[in-house]
């Protein structure tokens, strides 16, 4: 079908278009899920904007599940690194997915303004910490993380959580919690009526400043003060799985290298920029439609932005940089590869399309005036 190294670029890239599925569509639940409680005045409002996510939150998470089944089928090396180095950050942020459904089950069970209250500010800082943990992971792949391989190639990390709250990831965690709080006002405004659409776009025109002035602020830092790495010899697109056989530098600057030898990927991170402008901007004008749209074109932007400084690398070390995973020496076999290529092939489109006709049945506002009609539990 295809080779090796063409069959290795291609499941990086649908890595890269599972990360920009879950952060366009999760990304909004958890956003809003940040803001709802301050977008909000009032319990029939809360509701309300909580009503625009309950139906679709579920199947969004489908994009988590394919990313998470990604890596352990195509990145097996990948998975048991990150899946086991970064336990504690990976439970809480399980921890933060699990209050959402139990927030939203059980807050309207009673009519009592505490119990309703207490499982409002569960389902904000739910979201809060997950979007920012994301942004964090993101920082420390830049970073390097404390790990390398035994002789038997298995991962042995040197790290505990705290050492993961980094200046230089905290602001990476404000670029993603910027960009998803922004995504989620977007959601709020074309789903709900005034007066609260009004306030969500007043703070998500707020949240896209704040995103592109860490998004360029954490990019002057990534070229001027943290060193990136460079594959001097032994990665061979076509071998064998094996981080143990290359040379891997530390150099100045190493980070923007793919820009620099390949202008043309300037566009990610621009898209990026003029996607979190052009959104402020729409939803100033209440072109509320348009403004999710230009939303999207700011995660997947973001996203492409992280992995083509990245690429080749899935996770750098900084204990050993020679013993970091790449896309060339971190993948599963050949025919597995193919064989589950042949699989999205088939199940990818029928995943779109189910979501589309989802959105398309649930179009339309959620009226204030129906929620308060239904005031009291449920």
């Amino acid at each position: 079908m295809f080779d090796y190294e063409v069959l290795r670029l291609i499941w990086w890239l649908l890595l890269c278009v599972l990360l920009i599925g879950f952060a366009v569509m999760d990304g909004f639940d958890l956003g809003l899920a940040a803001l709802y409680r301050f977008i909000a005045r009032d319990d029939a409002e809360r509701r309300a904007l909580l009503e625009a996510i309950e139906p679709v939150w579920d199947g969004n998470q489908v994009w988590f599940i394919l990313g998470g089944g990604a890596v352990f089928a195509a990145w097996p090396l990948l998975y048991a690194a990150s899946f086991s180095g970064l336990y504690l950050a990976m439970l809480l942020v399980l921890l933060t997915f699990i209050v959402r459904p139990v927030g939203f089950n059980y807050r309207n069970k009673l009519t009592h303004l505490r119990w309703r209250y207490g499982w409002d500010w569960a389902l904000s800082l739910g979201g809060t910490v997950a979007a920012l943990l994301f942004g964090v992971a993101i920082g420390n792949l830049f970073l390097g993380l404390p790990f390398s391989f035994d002789d038997l190639q298995r991962p042995v990390f040197t790290l505990n959580f705290f050492a993961l709250l980094k200046p230089f990831a905290l602001l990476s965690g404000v670029v993603s919690l910027g960009m998803l709080a922004m995504h989620g006002a977007a959601y709020a405004a074309l789903k709900s009526e005034e007066p609260l659409a009004q306030r969500a776009r007043a703070i998500g025109q707020a949240a896209a400043l704040v995103y592109v002035l860490a998004f360029v602020g954490a990019g002057i830092w990534l070229a001027y003060g943290i060193p990136g790495l460079h594959i001097d010899s032994g990665a061979d697109p076509n071998g064998p799985s094996n981080p143990l056989l290359k040379t891997v530098s530390v150099l100045p600057g190493a980070w923007l290298g793919n820009y620099v030898r390949t202008p043309v990927l300037w566009v990610a991170p621009i898209a990026a920029i003029a996607g979190a402008l052009l959104t402020a901007l729409l939803l100033r004008l209440r072109s509320d439609r348009l403004a999710i749209v230009t939303s999207a074109v700011t995660q997947a932007g973001t996203i492409l932005t992280a992995g083509l400084a990245l690429f080749p690398f899935l996770l750098p070390s900084s204990t050993n940089p020679s013993h970091s995973l790449t896309a060339w020496d971190a993948s599963s076999s050949r025919l597995t590869l193919s064989i589950m290529l042949v699989a999205t092939l088939i199940f990818m489109p029928i995943i779109l399309a189910y979501t589309a006709w989802v959105f398309r049945v649930l179009r339309g506002r959620v009226r204030l005036a129906e929620v308060r009609l239904h005031d009291g539990f449920y």
